[in-house]
This record gives C-alpha cells, structure tokens and sequence, in this order.
C-alpha cells in the first residue's frame, strides 16, 4: 500500500498547499460561487489526467461515457477524483414521502415485503425500542411503490447514463437511517469499496447516486473519499477491530487511517455519484438525530457475472449466503441473490 499511500499524499499536497484542506475541497465540490442551482453548477477538477476538448480530438476518457449530459469539465472531475456531486438534484417533497415511507415501514404500518431491515450494533441488548430507533438500514426496496421513485427518476437516470451507457439496472438499493452515536463510535462506516459487494464487472460501468434526505455534516456523520483512489485496485476487506463492535456486513480496509479525505457535507436533495472502487465510508453521528439517505448503485446490463470463489469478495459472498439460508433460501448462490434484488430501469436487459 506504500505507493498507493505515497501517491495520495503527494496529490494532496500539490493541489492543497497553501490552501486550508477541508475549504479547498469543499470549494472544488460545491464551487461556492452561488451555483447552487444544478443548471449551472459546473466543478473544476483539482487536476486532470483527461484531455478536456472536442470530441474526435485527443479525449481520452476512462470512467465516463460520450453524453451531453455531462460538461467537459463534470467528466474531467471525475475522472480525476472518482465522484461528482450534483446540488439539488432530487426535489425535497420526494424525499419528504420517501422518509415517510421510511417510517411505516419500520414501524409495521405497511409490509416490508422482502426487504432487509437492519438493526444497529448499539441496541442489540437494549429493549422496549423499536421501528426507527431500531433500524438502521433498509435494502432492496426495488419494488417498494414508493422507495423506488428514487432510483427511476429520470434526473438521476441522466447522470448514471454517463458512467453505465443506455441499458441500466438498478442492482443495490439502501436508505440509510444513521442513528445517534451512545459513544460506542458504532454508528460510523469504515472504508471501504463498494465494488466488494458486487459480483458483476467491469466496475467503470458501475456507479452509485447517493442522495441526501437532509442536511448532512461533520456532526451528523456526512461521507467523507479518498479522492483519485477510483484509479486503485479493489483491496482486501475485513471487519475492523472496533472496540465496541461493528454493524454487519460493514466490511472495510485497513492501513487508510491517516491519509487525508474529503468530507462530502451536502444539502437536502444533492446528490454524488461515485466509482465503486472509490474508497469512502461515515463518520458517527454525534448529534442526537437520525441522519437519512437513500442510494442507489447501478450497472450497465452489458455487465457479466463473475465467480468469486477463491478472491478477496469470497468472504462477503459466504455471509450473504448464510444470512439468506438463516431466513429459509436455500440452494441460490450469490449470483443468483443478486439477480432477485436487481431490476431493469432504461433500456433493455442483456446480461445482468
């Protein structure tokens, strides 16, 4: 990991110098020249390996696909960083249904159907608590009537079109209700690449839109990247040795802790898209209200399947498997869990 880290330092150090950190950065997201509104909200690249110009003239693009919908500039950004946040992109009465939705669910006014419900590590011996002080994470809501007007509407479509092409599915769908830290430091996410959870590749044709439900900082646990680590390899993922435990499946990689990363402070209704081999993760929420999200990663359809046995994902693939079997599905392999939790939302299905 030395060269990685060495690589980090020495980009941080070249862009930043002179500069304070965190106002840097949070001026090359958000751009801070009143360009709140997404018309006209275009990010300058910290610096830029692409070549910026007309098409047909030299453009070498990696991550990103030929689509007007992104500017120049937008595609530079993140070919260069691995994510790109869209201010206001998700109209707020949405996202006011969506967290009502939220609370039926989890307080059983409505069926949950077959979606997970995930409870937080630091009430697992408390008792008489229930329904959103309980959970902390709903996934696979791709047929929720509600919950999956997130991930099909045609704003956020536009912009994952960029990175997947024209045939998308929707493959991972999460609202994440982050609760209070008691102190235990649980409510965090460690680092970590999405890309460990996917048995489906190429990973520059995979992308996530993660949407704030409301206003997210340092205080209430907001994302924080390695920016330019979407240009690395996918590492070794592990549960960390977390004193007072780690929620499940929250997987991470080791030897990252004091490298320097962009905290992603957002307004109700921003929205980022990411690389899933963006090393990211949360703070704890030191405030004493939930924090909402909701997000989504997709693919393109052209996508294939690839076995997992005998590489690092095999741990996270078997943990799954088992968790399916506690709940009485048997015989159905990781593949197979991911296509039921998958779904078709432009285009048309090839592989996926």
């Amino acid at each position: 990991h030395l060269s990685l880290l060495c690589w980090h330092l020495a980009k941080f150090q070249k862009s930043l110098i002179g500069c304070n950190m965190a106002q840097a950065r949070m001026k090359v997201i958000f751009g801070h020249l009143n360009q709140r509104d997404r018309h006209s909200f275009i990010p300058q690249p910290v610096s830029s390996s692409a070549t910026v110009g007309v098409a047909g003239e030299g453009i070498k693009f990696q991550y990103t696909l030929d689509n007007p919908h992104l500017t120049p500039s937008q595609r530079a950004f993140y070919e260069d960083n691995g994510f790109l946040v869209i201010p206001n992109l998700v109209p707020h009465d949405k996202i006011d249904r969506w967290r009502d939705r939220f609370l039926d669910l989890v307080e059983g006014r409505v069926s949950s159907g077959g979606m997970t419900k995930m409870k937080d590590i630091s009430l697992r011996n408390v008792e008489g608590v229930s329904g959103e002080m309980m959970i902390n994470k709903i996934q696979d809501f791709v047929y929720d009537e509600v919950l999956s007007q997130h991930f099909m509407l045609p704003q956020v479509l536009d912009y994952v079109e960029c990175f997947t092409g024209p045939n998308i599915m929707a493959m991972h769908t999460m609202l994440i209700n982050k609760p209070p830290d008691p102190g235990t430091r649980t409510s965090r996410h460690p680092l970590h690449q999405d890309l460990h959870y996917f048995p489906f590749r190429p990973a520059n044709r995979i992308v996530c839109a993660w949407t704030a439900m409301e206003k997210i900082n340092n205080d209430n646990g907001c994302l924080f990247v390695l920016p330019g680590s979407h240009k690395g390899v996918l590492e070794q993922h592990d549960y960390p040795d977390w004193e007072d435990g780690v929620n499940k499946m929250y997987h991470g990689v080791r030897g990252y802790d004091n490298i320097p990363k962009t905290m992603l402070c957002m307004e109700k209704g921003d929205t980022v898209f990411f690389h899933p081999i963006l090393l990211h993760g949360s703070g704890d929420n030191k405030t004493k209200h939930f924090r909402k999200a909701i997000s989504c990663h997709y693919a393109s359809s052209e996508c294939e399947y690839i076995d997992v046995r005998g590489t690092s994902q095999e741990n996270i693939a078997k943990e799954v498997e088992e968790v399916a079997r506690k709940k009485g599905i048997e015989d159905l392999t990781y593949k197979h869990l991911w296509k039921f939790r998958s779904r078709l939302v432009r285009g048309v299905e090839i592989n996926l």
